[in-house]
């Protein structure tokens, strides 16, 4: 039962490391859509338009999927929290964090090239 404490507990560390970063990538989303639309302001002669529309669309999108990721963490998580103490560790749940972990890795890589294309695109006009 020890041994089952310890693997539900490094379960949910990841989990609730994975929340936390989410969260704060959403919170960045807002940040970048606010710089967007100072650049609008800005853009007398709509030069940049065609760009931030893009870029817009890409934070919707981003956004949607923080928000699936975040409910499968959640959902997660309450499967962990509903776990049998008493019953053998079969490798299910840690079958089923894989596939989100594979996903999340997928996801940060993503996330990190829109913010790289982002900030080079502030760094040019701003």
């Amino acid at each position: 039962m020890e041994t089952k404490v310890l693997y539900l507990s490094d379960l949910k560390f990841n989990l609730e490391i994975w929340k936390r970063e989410l969260r704060f990538h959403f919170n960045e989303m807002d940040t970048f859509q606010e710089k967007l639309e100072e650049i609008a302001e800005r853009d007398y002669q709509h030069k940049s338009m065609k760009e931030i529309e893009v870029f817009q669309n890409r934070i919707m999108l981003e956004r949607a999927a923080i928000s699936k990721l975040m409910h499968r963490c959640k959902s997660k998580m309450k499967n962990i929290n509903m776990a049998d103490y008493n019953e053998n560790i079969d490798g299910r749940l840690q079958a089923q964090q894989h596939t989100l972990r594979d996903d999340m890795k997928f996801y940060i890589r993503l996330h990190y090239e829109l913010k790289e294309e982002m900030m080079q695109y502030f760094t040019e006009w701003m």
